[in-house]
């Protein structure tokens, strides 16, 4: 009996949540200790930054690709599945590593797989859960609810149990992840036989060139621009604030209560969202992000850190479902994946230099690296302010955000 029959009692979307509950697993255990971890290797800050960016430039170039590959396959599932296999069995390699070169390859040999299934993964889902008139939104917030949970919980246990079990709780998520991907529904339908539709039948592009324009790619640099600001914080912000004399059971919290905000609007998206154009979502993202990174680069005490971290619940949701959206009402179900690989490419290209800058800069000016952070942020604000100048939201259909 295969894996989609053993799971039939229970509907597409809960399946596409157990999933999504683990895609960010292994992601809440590196945020929450990785930084400590390779630093107690005696790797510094900037070998830190290129140990978590070279992932990034690798997907840079095999994105779009992966994602035109899980386009033309009968199923975006069968791609999802081979992915996380591969990122698990990769991260066994962790045991038997040291050194700067070896953590490099085996860390990119793990994230490549792994980081080439989010694009696929929320663009099945988003296809899925509009066909099927359910709500994308309540499906991503289990992607954050578990990312909340493995980033609070790994981070408490590292702390009691110390630092060799990192690797431990590291493989497992993999792992965990890869198993659930069995039960993954067919997104596409279970009745993969029936025609898809014709392209010349589809109301959205059906082909990626023809809106490679500015006002398109002006919202897509927004993401990329705010998103930078996000890894930043997830991959070094653990590092900052243990210099800062922050002790390491409140890393994982920190890192956790941000999650948990956004997983809170994410459950209420579908009220949140409808009030607002996708483009001046990403406007508001980028705004309110600024004044976070501002505050954060002042290294505030602890109570206010917390409060700091609670506005997430505005920058990437509003980010996120904003790029959603405004990518999903401009093309079609033919190039869902290979147009959000498109998107997610940007946002790693961005991500190549950001990350190695704040590398550096960590070890240069410390938490002052926020500073730049909230300039990438106002910026994202500018691009998204600059799309509407340039084409605006003539039709309420066109510019909405992904709600349903």
């Amino acid at each position: 009996m295969s894996s989609t029959k053993s799971a039939a009692g229970f509907s597409p979307e809960l399946r596409a949540s157990l999933y999504h509950f683990t895609v960010f697993g292994a992601t809440g255990v590196a945020s929450a200790y990785l930084s400590v971890w390779l630093s107690g290797k005696g790797l510094s800050s900037g070998e830190i930054g290129m140990i978590n960016s070279a992932p990034v430039l690798l997907l840079l170039f095999l994105n779009i690709f992966i994602g035109r590959l899980a386009d033309r396959a009968r199923d975006w599932r069968d791609v999802v599945i081979v992915l996380s296999g591969v990122a698990a069995i990769a991260s066994l390699a962790l045991f038997f590593v040291s050194d700067f070169w070896g953590l490099l390859l085996v860390y990119a040999a793990i994230s490549l797989p792994a980081g080439a299934v989010v694009p696929i993964i929320d663009a099945a889902t988003l296809r899925m859960t509009q066909r099927r008139g359910t709500d994308f939104g309540f499906v991503r917030a289990w992607g954050t609810v578990g990312y909340t949970v493995t980033a609070a919980l790994s981070g408490l246990a590292i702390g009691w149990l110390g630092a060799w079990s990192f690797v431990p709780l590291f493989v497992g998520f993999t792992f965990l992840r890869a198993l659930l991907a069995l039960l993954l529904p067919h997104f596409r339908g279970e009745d993969r036989s029936a025609p898809r539709p014709a392209r010349a039948a589809l109301p959205a592009a059906a082909r990626l060139g023809p809106l490679l324009r500015p006002w398109f790619l002006l919202p897509l640099i927004a993401f990329a621009l705010i998103q930078s600001t996000h890894y930043f914080i997830s991959v070094m912000g653990s590092l900052v604030w243990s210099q800062q004399g922050i002790a390491d059971y409140w890393l994982g919290p920190l890192i956790a209560v941000s999650a948990a905000a956004e997983a809170v609007m994410m459950f209420f998206w579908r009220r949140v969202g409808k009030r607002f154009s996708a483009r001046n979502l990403l406007i508001i993202a980028g705004l309110v992000a600024a004044v976070r990174w501002v505050a954060m680069a002042m290294a505030p005490p602890l109570p206010l850190l917390f409060v700091l971290q609670l506005a997430h619940a505005v920058t990437y949701p509003f980010s996120y479902f904003g790029v959603m959206g405004f990518i999903a009402n401009w093309t079609s179900e033919d190039i869902a994946a290979e147009a959000q690989a498109f998107s997610y490419s940007l946002t790693q290209g961005v991500s190549v230099v950001t990350l190695l800058g704040f590398g550096w800069l960590v070890g240069t000016i410390g938490g002052q690296t926020y500073f730049i952070a909230a300039l990438l942020a106002l910026a994202c604000s500018g691009a998204a302010w600059w799309s509407l100048m340039l084409r605006p939201a003539h039709a309420p259909d066109k510019d909405v955000a992904a709600t349903a």
